[in-house]
């Protein structure tokens, strides 16, 4: 099915005037004026003329690229102060203004990480940049339409912004589209006792969360000069980036920064570490990499220099890890318990998972029978062990219900269990979500159910299909992610769940349908949508799948994954 979504391109951007400036303290802390990747040069514009790639900004000017005639990109556009030296682990600082025209035309830097395979020539601490993409030919004086902002997944560790072509979703859905990066691992989410001594009352371990709010204000700021409205602004993020949604949705800071949420792949009833804890992990941090000394511990986590931040980076990872911190300002409750309370930032919420989501963890998850990852050839009685240690008297219980000898192979059942019933992104924790967002907030719940959607890790595993699993729904939302295209079948899927999340962003309804399908200016979302019903029961979740193979439409998904069981266990 075809949904007719593209919109008419609107005459020439009418460049804005420049904001005010900032305060001589913060630019102090700020990098030089026109530092990497963008540079400040001349004004750009050629004896009193315009161009459409020139827009202006409260900080500056940026000079973006016009891509196929279709679609304009502004990319490695700083939102706050590079996070370096003193700022290292501090919220983020304002951004310094420039003169002239800054080039936008490639992206900023990554943040750093241990891997670099996603943009292995730009890696750093300084990499608090954003990307916009938008429909090419806007007039920003009459054009006001959706945002949408995507925080990046990646396990709080790796990923960036500028890895999301969101040219489709500009396109098919006449939305501008902002793609960030935060703050990663030790350095966006490390809790340590003398560092929240530093930072008062926000505490520590919440760097990151802050950063992507600070974008969320540049958002704010600046969305008009693109032909954005700032009052539709849709927050929208996958894994660890449906996680941040979740906390920006309790966090006091992000009140008022966003109209609707689409939290994908990570349940907005998980619970996060409290403040203790993760400043317990933090000294772990500080004794491996050489911070043991009370009198200078803050300073020295702070030593500049890419060697001294792989360390931090290496040490993260062998203890563990971690995601946000509940217990100071910035995160002061759960998530959870916040959205229970009604004490959250309440707005409209697309919410959902995917069907067999660990099939992508379960080979490289430690088994707590061994604890080791389980082997490609997991035997009847490897599983049945695993099963035994994970559910103790009950175990016989869950076997009986997910036999190995009902999947492929054992190694699949094991994958089954856990995308049914084992945590953050399991379906019966997402159903505990929506029943939770439900009673508070108009609520529409998803499952992508395409199994022949191409996966992350392809594991040559025999008999280990991996179906839908997670982040299988990505290059459906953004084209090329995992470089292999859609099939006819899988582009119809796209094409729908593009009109969906867009419609979503204009109207605040996924297919349009409550608000007569059109946004505040008139213009027809739903076109040929199917319908989508506003969550009620675990009956009304919308099941998105190719057609040959159920097609879209209402899936009991709490029936599917035993919930009713699982919640006795």
């Amino acid at each position: 099915m075809h949904v007719p979504l593209r919109r008419r391109l609107r005459r020439s951007l009418l460049t804005l005037g420049l904001g005010a400036a900032l305060t001589a303290g913060a630019l102090a802390a700020a990098a030089p004026a026109g530092a990497a990747p963008g540079h400040a040069d001349g004004d750009g514009y050629g004896h009193g003329g315009t161009a459409p790639e020139v827009v202006g900004t409260t900080e500056g000017r940026l000079r973006g690229s016009v891509v196929d005639a279709t679609h304009r990109t502004f990319e490695g556009v700083p939102y706050a102060a590079p996070p370096v030296g003193d700022l290292r682990f501090r919220p983020p600082a304002p951004v310094e203004p420039w003169r002239g025209v800054r080039d936008a035309t490639a992206p900023g830097p990554q943040c750093a990480q241990l891997t670099r395979q996603a943009n292995p020539e730009t890696y750093g601490e300084d990499c608090l940049y954003l990307n916009v993409t938008t429909p090419a030919g806007l007039d920003a004086a009459a054009a006001d339409l959706p945002v949408m902002v995507w925080i990046h997944g990646g396990s709080w560790v790796y990923g960036a912004g500028a890895n999301y072509d969101a040219s489709e979703l500009a396109l098919e859905g006449d939305v501008v589209v902002v793609t960030i990066n935060y703050r990663l691992g030790p350095l966006g989410f490390l809790a340590q006792d003398d560092l929240s001594r530093d930072n008062g009352a926000v505490g520590s371990g919440s760097a990151g969360l802050l950063d992507q709010q600070a974008a969320l204000r540049w958002v704010e700021r600046n969305a008009a000069a693109f032909g954005g409205d700032p009052d539709r602004v849709t927050v929208f993020g996958e894994s660890a980036g449906g996680s941040s949604v979740c906390a920006q949705l309790a966090a006091p800071g992000a009140a008022g920064l966003f109209d609707r949420a689409i939290p994908q792949s990570y349940s907005c009833a998980a619970r996060y570490e409290d403040l203790p804890t993760a400043e317990a992990k933090g000294a772990r941090v500080a004794e491996l990499v050489g911070c043991t000394d009370p009198a200078t511990r803050s300073a020295c986590l702070r030593t500049p220099g890419e060697d001294f931040t792989r360390r931090l980076l290496t040490a993260w990872r062998d203890v563990g890890g971690g995601a946000f911190v509940v217990g100071g300002s910035a995160l002061p409750v759960q998530p959870a318990d916040a959205i229970a309370s009604g004490a959250w930032n309440r707005v409209p919420v697309v919410h959902g998972n995917l069907s067999d989501e660990n099939t992508l963890f379960t080979p490289l998850t430690p088994l707590r029978s061994t604890g080791a990852p389980p082997p490609p050839t997991l035997t009847v009685e490897q599983y049945e062990a695993e099963i035994r240690a994970r559910y103790g008297d009950r175990a016989a219980d869950v076997l009986a219900r997910y036999p190995a000898s009902a999947y492929p192979s054992p190694l699949r059942a094991l994958a089954e269990v856990a995308s049914d019933a084992s945590g953050a992104l399991s379906t019966c924790e997402h159903v505990e979500a929506y029943e939770l967002l439900a009673d508070r907030t108009p609520t529409f719940a998803y499952q992508f159910r395409d199994e022949t959607a191409s996966p992350l890790i392809d594991f040559p595993y025999p008999a280990y299909p991996e179906d839908a699993s997670h982040a299988g729904e990505l290059p459906f939302l953004f084209p090329g992610l995992f470089g292999e295209p859609l099939t006819a079948e899988q582009q119809d899927l796209a094409t729908t769940m593009v009109g969906y999340w867009t419609t979503f962003a204009a109207t605040g309804d996924p297919d349009g349908r409550d608000h007569h399908g059109r946004d505040p200016d008139g213009r027809d979302h739903h076109g040929d949508l199917p319908a989508w019903h506003r969550y009620a029961d675990p009956g009304d979740v919308q099941g998105l799948d190719i057609a040959s193979d159920g097609g879209v439409g209402p899936v009991d998904v709490a029936a599917d994954a035993e919930c009713a069981f699982w919640a006795t266990v």
